[in-house]
Parts: structure tokens; sequence; C-alpha cells
């Protein structure tokens, strides 16, 4: 299997499939509806089941609630009180087949304490949970993907995070989870299922459910929004996996069948690696919800809070009070005291909430209690709830329940697919210190690159051996290679700089003014690769500072409803599709 790049020529294919099958040609046999971690999986479950596949997203790839989670792929420990032995192990099944096979390169193994203040009855319940925890992973079959958790003195506890307020606490207990850069799993997960033969569009939306007369659905009409060009498609199955937007396209079929999800919002911030002494994560109960400190290479996440949303679902945002109620809970813990100024960056994201039942007219199989597939008419499948670490699961019973008894004949292969970048990863890790003495790269660089790439780390290196200047680092953002932008633009579907900026790379978060310093030499290296003129050059940057400056807005506004009000400015920005700039350069593949 080639590894094929997500490149404007192959966007433009796949909307021209789309139409093909809307006229003379054979119908598509998967039609996926969303973008995200879910949908990305379904388009590489049924891509490897020999299925023609179709995957349009309204915005870009992970652009909801997929680029905004607490980036853990773990087994929930908090089901284990609900004696959900099933929920926990199939999750922990996925952790596992995540660390060893599928992808490597991008999950990696994290210890988290557990601080214990009570000497006896704390230490024997966590214990005693922590244990079962790694016994329902051992299960899995091979070689245990994590070491087992371990006992943690006060001594011991302090030595593993300095920072933490060790006046009440008697000592830890210490188990492992893993992480992922959840936005590069599903751009990973997209091209691995575009090289198994499935067809992606992003920036292409929905806007109605076609159905013969018998009231099953047969195919979609779509919008290019990059020229506002609608096209009419046929499917013989359409997937819907958009998340907190479910009910949306239920509605575009004119059915009152389907799902019902809710979205709460939770928030995350960003606060430099060295303000914070600690080499484990740590997991905090407070009255509303988990609080996560998470190391990462040059910053920590500290998270998050569970309130309900109900306004614009595409631009939930952070406020003063959601900022403030995570620095008092971590500030409560810890032995230093975090203010706004130290937060270098934040993020919001809305969790897609199924709600119990299905609506009326609506036949289902609840295949777990965090998710749903339902169908609330024939040829159209829903799937709701779930979390990023059971996308694989999620995807396979979607598919196969569309496929119902045909399901049998072309079962599921996805546990025995690692994505892109995970073969061979280990020959390039063996490589990287020659490339590393050759462009005198840091070792933080080496392990962020293998982190990202794995072993397409060989196509970066092509670039660069085209053009060596972008084997250097960002002049404002040296986390990263400029190779790194180049190739998100020649290799990972890259349309618009909010792409970049968000996602390709974490800059909107990860540095002070959301990357703003850096975006000049980003915009100069994009409108090389996919050959913007100077105007339409122009309207990225001035779009993406005023995101920035929207949202820095809506950050010191007191309620939902106002922080709301102050991010939709940016909604007022010219659409991209007046420039009709996706004819520009197209022999990036």
């Amino acid at each position: 299997m080639h590894a094929l790049p997500l490149t404007i020529q192959s966007r433009q294919d796949s909307l021209r499939a789309l139409g093909e099958s809307g006229a003379d040609g054979p119908p598509i046999d998967v039609l996926v509806i969303g973008g995200g971690v879910t949908g990305a999986g379904v388009a590489l479950d049924a891509a490897t089941r020999g299925l023609s596949t179709v995957v349009v997203e309204a915005q870009d790839w992970a652009s909801g609630t997929s680029q905004w989670s607490t980036k853990l792929v773990h087994g929930g420990l908090r089901y284990l009180q609900m004696l959900d032995f099933k929920l926990v192990h199939e999750a922990l099944t996925e952790r596992g087949l995540l660390l060893s096979k599928l992808a490597p390169h991008l999950v990696k193994a994290m210890p988290f304490l557990i601080p214990l203040e009570h000497r006896v009855w704390q230490r024997a319940y966590y214990g005693a949970g922590v244990t079962l925890y790694d016994a329902l992973a051992n299960i899995m079959p091979g070689r245990r993907a994590l070491p087992i958790h371990k006992h943690r003195t006060r001594k011991g506890l302090k030595k593993e995070f300095p920072d933490l307020n060790h006046d009440s606490a008697i000592g830890a207990v210490q188990y492992y989870d893993a992480t992922v850069d959840d936005a590069r799993l599903v751009a990973t997960l997209v091209r691995t299922a575009v090289s198994y033969g499935a067809r992606a569009a992003s920036r292409t939306q929905v806007v109605q459910i076609t159905k013969d007369e018998s009231g099953r659905a047969t195919g979609a009409v779509v919008e290019d929004l990059e020229t506002g060009e609608q096209i009419t498609c046929r499917a013989r199955h359409i997937i819907n996996c958009t998340g907190v937007w479910t009910e949306d396209v239920e509605q575009l079929a004119d059915t009152e069948g389907g799902l019902d999800v809710l979205a709460s919002k939770g928030i995350h911030l960003i606060v430099p690696r060295d303000r914070l002494q600690g080499t484990s994560g740590m997991l905090i109960q407070t009255e509303k919800s988990v609080l996560f400190f998470i190391p990462w290479s040059r910053y920590w996440i500290i998270g998050t809070t569970d309130t309900s949303w109900d306004l614009d679902r595409q631009n939930p945002v952070a406020t003063a009070a959601d900022i403030d109620y995570v620095l008092e809970h971590a500030n409560s813990v810890l032995n230093i005291t975090l203010t706004r100024d130290d937060v270098t960056g934040w993020y919001a994201g809305l969790r897609p909430l199924l709600q119990p039942g299905t609506k009326e007219g609506t036949s289902s199989s609840k295949v777990s209690r965090e998710h749903t597939v339902a169908s609330p008419i024939p040829g159209l499948t829903v799937i709701g709830g779930g979390k990023l670490t059971t996308y694989r699961v999620m995807a396979k019973d979607a598919v196969d329940f569309a496929l119902g008894n045909q399901a049998e004949e072309l079962s599921c292969l996805t546990d025995e697919i690692p994505l892109l970048g995970a073969v061979g990863e280990g020959a390039m890790r063996r490589r990287m210190p020659a490339l590393q003495r050759r462009f005198g790269w840091s070792d933080m660089m080496v392990d962020h690159l293998l982190h990202r790439y794995g072993s397409l780390m060989e196509e970066l290196v092509e670039l660069i051996e085209q053009d060596e200047s972008l084997a250097r680092p960002l002049e404002e953002a040296p986390a990263y290679l400029r190779a790194e932008i180049s190739y998100a633009c020649s290799h990972e579907g890259v349309l618009h700089l909010e792409d970049l900026m968000c996602r390709r790379t974490r800059l909107v978060y990860e540095v002070k003014q959301q990357g703003l310093p850096a975006l000049p030499e980003i915009a100069d290296i994009a409108a090389g690769v996919l050959g913007w003129e100077a105007e339409r050059q122009e309207h990225e940057v001035s779009a993406y500072r005023s995101r920035v400056e929207a949202e820095t807005a809506a950050t010191f506004a007191a309620d939902d409803e106002a922080a709301a009000a102050a991010r939709a400015r940016a909604a007022d920005i010219a659409p991209m599709h007046s420039f009709g700039s996706l004819q520009g350069n197209t022999s990036s593949s």
C-alpha cells in the first residue's frame, strides 16, 4: 500500500466522483458525513472492506470536537466505579492496539498520579481500582503495552511532582495511560483511508439527503464551500458521524427519527512546561469534573470543565469564568500560584452527549454505554456518543449496522491495519541520528518529528532534499520546521491558513498570541506551495488575525453569551470561495 497525499487535486477528484455517482455512474457504496475521528475511522473501515467510499467534511478535518479533546487514549477509570468492566476492557484493548500496532508513532505512554489523602481506605480503594484496570488490559493478547501501576510514598510523590502541595497528601497511586495529538490522529486516519481507496473532500457540506418514493435515503446534495457549487450524488449507504451536529444532519433527511445529542463544553489551559515541576501527569477529582495535569514536551495541558452549551457549535469559547475555574482548582492542589499571565494558550471544545434511547420510529443497536448506532430511515445510519479512544470500534459498529447481513462476508479488518507512519518507524528512528547531525536538529526536534510523522518522515526529507531551507526551524515558532508547513500543504489537505495554525500545527494554543509572530513566514511558505496570489495571502492572514482578536476578546467576557458574541466577529470575514482559490496550484501530489 502506497501512502497517498491529500491535495487540492485529490479533493477535486473526490468531488468529481460524487458528481459521477449522481449522473450516469454507479452509486457510491458508502457516503460518510463528518471528518472527525469517527468519520475518518468509518472511511478507513469501509474502504478496507472493499467498498467504494467518500468522506465529506463541512470544515477542515478534525475541525469539531476531535481537535479539542483532552488528548488522552485511555480505558476510562471512572467506568470501573460503574462496574462496566466490558466497556473498560474494550477501551483498554483499543489503547493497546494503538500503542503497539496501529499508531505507535502518534500514541505515547504517560504515567499519571492519583494523590491520596487517607492512608488506609484511599490507598486500598484506588489500588484495587488500578489493579483491576491493569488486569483488564492484560486480557489483551500479546506483550502488554504499558507498565503496571505502582504505589508512591509521600517522598516518592514529591519526587514525581515537586510542585504538588504535599501537606495533605500521604502518597499516590501511579498508573499508565497514553496521550495523542487528536487532530494529527484524524489527519493520519483520513490519509490512510485515502491510501486504501477512499476519497475525501473537506470544506464540502451536505445540504440535503435525497430519498426515493419509499422513503429510503439514496444520496445527498453537497455544496463545495470553496466555490459554492452544488453536487448531487447517489449512495447505497449513508453514515452520519457528525457529533454535536448529528440532529442537524438528521433533519436534512426530513425525518423526526434518530438520536438525541446534546453539547457539553470543556476547556483546557496551556502552561509552559518549566512553570510547573513534575514528570508525571496527575488526575484530581473536582466537584464538577476531573482535573488533569498532562505534561507534553514544551507545555502542560490543564483541564477540564463540564458545562452545557447551546450557542454556536462551530466556535465554542473559553470565558473568563472558565479560565478562572481551572486556575482556581489547579492552584488548590499546587504549592505555587498560577495566574492568567502564566497561561500561554487555551482551547474549548464540545462533547457530544448521547441522550438515552432513540427518537420515535428509529431502529437502533445500543452497542455500548458510550455510543449508539441507529437508522432513522432506511439507507441512513447514525452513530452518536463515544470517545476518541474507541473510534475504531465505533466505526466497525456503524459499518456493520449499515451493511446488515452483508457485514458477515465483508468483515472489519482495521485491527490489523497500521496507520500511515507506523510501519517502518523503527528503521526511521535509526536513521534520525545521521539526519540530526546533517541538519543540526536538537534532540527535542528529533523526538517531535518522529512523534508526528513516524516513517512518513521520509517524505519530509524528500522535500528538504529539494530545498534545504526547509530544514530550518520557523524563526518565531522554532518547535516546528519550515518543512512541516510545506508538507502540510502538499500532503495533508491544507486549504486555509487556519488549517495550518490550528490543526496541522497547534500554534493556536501552544505559544503566546496564538502564533501570530510566526504567521508571515508560515503564510509565505503556504502561498508558495498552494499557489496563492498576493490578495489571497493577505486575506488568509487577515482572517486568522481576526480570529485571534475575537477569541482573545472572548476570554475576558463574563459568560458564554458575551463570549460567543465576541467570537462571532470572526465569522464576518469574507468567505474564501470569493477568490476561486482552488484553481491554483494542483500539482502538489
